[in-house]
């Protein structure tokens, strides 16, 4: 992996931080490099989950047609009338998020939703993630980074796959 460079002044998520604050949600226009369409057989209620589970923005409506949910830059999700799925996908989709939210959202989700979430768990790549199944059966893991530490069993097992810290 030696032709990979630090590149991380691209990217909306922040430094990992115990108490790290959380981006604005990004309400800016751009061309969007990737997005998730979601087929609901609620749009009202899908909506409502997103906004207060998830903490995602409408960033535009056409009623009855589609939302264009938003968290940070690069978070970009459109719901959209169609049938539910049978059961809750194998896929799964990550947004990241900071270590603060966590158990906020797994605590409003399972206010709307009760039994829709799983963990928090901690992760070998250092990372703390809660997945969420939504209204519509989506998997959603949001997944925080974990400060680094370079003297950590992950900071061992991530350099022994070949993954070298920005700092080195």
């Amino acid at each position: 992996m030696t032709d990979y460079y630090n590149a991380f002044e691209m990217s909306p998520v922040p430094d990992p931080a115990e108490d790290g604050p959380a981006p604005e949600p990004h309400r800016g226009i751009y061309a969007m490099p990737a997005f998730l369409t979601i087929p609901t057989a609620d749009l009202e209620t899908s909506t409502r989950f997103w906004l207060e589970g998830l903490g995602f923005i409408d960033l535009f409506s056409v009623p009855g047609q589609l939302v264009h949910l938003r968290r940070w830059a690069f978070q970009d999700v459109l719901l959209v009338p169609g049938e539910q799925a049978p059961a809750a996908s194998a896929l799964t989709v990550s947004f990241a998020c900071v270590q603060s939210q966590i158990p906020q959202v797994a605590a409003a989700c399972e206010e709307i939703l009760p039994g829709c979430t799983s963990g928090p768990r901690q992760t070998p790549w250092n990372t703390t993630d809660l997945e969420i199944t939504t209204p519509e059966r989506a998997r959603v893991v949001l997944t925080a980074a974990r400060p680094f530490d370079p003297d950590s069993q992950q900071a061992r097992s991530i350099h022994e796959m070949g993954i070298r810290h920005p700092d080195e």
